[in-house]
């Protein structure tokens, strides 16, 4: 089975609605998700078993201060960002619960509030480069739990450059999320109790 995010030939035409189309009809083996990234289809396994517990913590915590009708997920949905021509699937994400009345297999990317990616040896470069600048041009904050580093990021104030300002602080200090959700998060519970082994 892969270990590594796996791109797929994207189909003939190229273009993002009909990579999307691929995105959404493709049969997935279990504890694996498909991503639009780069012009490319990537499948990359799901996260591992050891991340549960900080996604459940950052989970709660964003629950309690997300927007009025925004509600806080792990399930996997696909995000549809149009001005990007990308399509990405968060570990956890905050959105507008309004968005998921709509038929299809994709939900807006509009609809985000937040956005939080856990990183592994395999994502890590996508995390902080490809995502950071998507959802830079339009997702109003976005976390980077760097899972390696035992740091974790806030990016906040999108712009059509990418976020205007950003602040990182070590797992065990408070990190201040950012409007418009406006309060301390607690990370004490996001280090691992051991070094992640190399994939």
């Amino acid at each position: 089975m892969m270990e590594r995010p796996t791109p797929i030939d994207a189909p003939p035409a190229g273009d993002f609605e009909s990579l999307l189309r691929t995105v959404e009809e493709l049969d997935t083996p279990d504890g694996y998700k498909a991503e639009l990234i780069r012009g490319k289809i990537v499948v990359s396994p799901w996260s591992k078993l050891r991340y549960l517990h900080p996604m459940r913590s950052l989970r709660r915590q964003l629950e309690t201060h997300a927007p009025e009708g925004h509600i806080a997920e792990t399930a996997p949905f696909l995000f549809r960002l149009s001005a990007s021509e990308r399509g990405f699937g968060p570990d956890l994400f905050v959105a507008d619960e309004a968005a998921f009345d709509a038929d299809g297999r994709h939900a807006d990317g509009e609809a985000l509030s937040l956005v939080a990616e856990l990183t592994s040896v395999s994502t890590k470069d996508a995390d902080w480069q490809d995502k950071l600048e998507a959802y830079g041009r339009q997702v109003p904050a976005y976390l980077i739990l760097d899972m390696q580093a035992e740091e974790i990021a806030a990016f906040w104030d999108p712009s059509p450059q990418g976020y205007r300002s950003h602040t990182t602080v070590s797992f065990g200090k408070p990190l201040h999320v950012p409007a418009p959700f406006d309060f301390d998060l607690d990370t004490s519970g996001f280090a691992a109790e051991s070094a992640e082994p190399a994939e």
